[in-house]
């Protein structure tokens, strides 16, 4: 469907879903940062209020901004495919480093306090997903932003770029909540059960998480909701069918 402009329209149900799940994803950010100001005490880098800020380095980096950046392509449908790149690149380097800060959070306060690191299913899954995430961005890097990729290479490879990053994401949605899980248990133990008020909100957290991921995720496995090829796009891969395959446009 074109718009009279000639420009590729979304589908009617896109920019709702991209609303909701920017208001869902915001939302996250405002109860994990409401969790921990309530219950946690805050946040800062030094003393016992350090580790808060790994969960909402967290959240912001891996959870929020990580889901934003997997959007990119479905709601910037008209944009030079260049300018969408950049923007799907930056994105996910502020992900990287913010939850880069998350994570020496977490390990210099265990090192201040002299607790043991990386014991936990959280913690093993955590470090999984941070290697793959920086794995799968420098290989993206290298593949669809550095000039001397072949077009050939970078067409073989994008679908698998796509589901890891699908799958990186869910990954950490599921980090997440393992993360959630065991910071109350640690804290509430047996109170947990009771329906304790600090209990009840990182519970409403964990389903805000589990709504947004979701979200994100019916965007992407939408196949009708992709962005449609540019004009520029369809000339390169007739180049690349002609060189490869001997045909040329005018035997189409």
């Amino acid at each position: 469907m074109e718009s009279p402009a000639g420009l590729a329209a979304a589908p009617g149900a896109l920019p709702y879903y991209a609303a909701f799940s920017q208001l869902l994803g915001l939302t996250v950010v405002a109860t994990t940062g409401a969790w921990l100001g309530l219950y946690r005490g805050g946040i800062a880098w030094e003393g016992a209020l350090q580790f808060n800020a790994h969960p909402l380095c967290m959240v912001i980096g891996l959870i929020f901004l990580q889901g934003d950046a997997l959007l990119v392509y479905r709601v910037f449908r008209n944009e030079a495919r260049r300018t969408t790149k950049v923007l799907h690149g930056l994105l996910h380097v502020f992900a990287f480093v913010i939850a880069l800060v998350g994570v020496v959070a977490v390990f210099d306060y265990h090192r201040k306090k002299g607790y043991a690191d990386l014991y936990s299913l959280h913690s093993w899954c955590g470090i999984l997903v941070f290697v793959l995430y920086f794995v799968q961005w420098l290989v993206g890097f290298s593949v669809f932003l550095f000039p001397g990729a072949a077009f050939s290479l970078r067409s073989r490879y994008r679908p698998q770029h796509i589901f890891f990053g699908a799958a990186i994401f869910l990954l950490s949605v599921v980090t997440a909540l393992l993360g959630l899980k065991e910071a109350l248990l640690f804290k509430l133990g047996a109170k947990y059960s009771t329906f304790e008020a600090e209990g009840v909100l990182a519970n409403v957290l964990g389903l805000l998480l589990v709504g947004f991921g979701g979200t994100v995720l019916y965007i992407l496995t939408r196949s009708d909701w992709k962005r449609p090829p540019q004009a520029e796009e369809q000339a390169l891969s007739m180049d690349f069918k002609t060189l490869t395959e001997g045909d040329s446009p005018s035997s189409q």
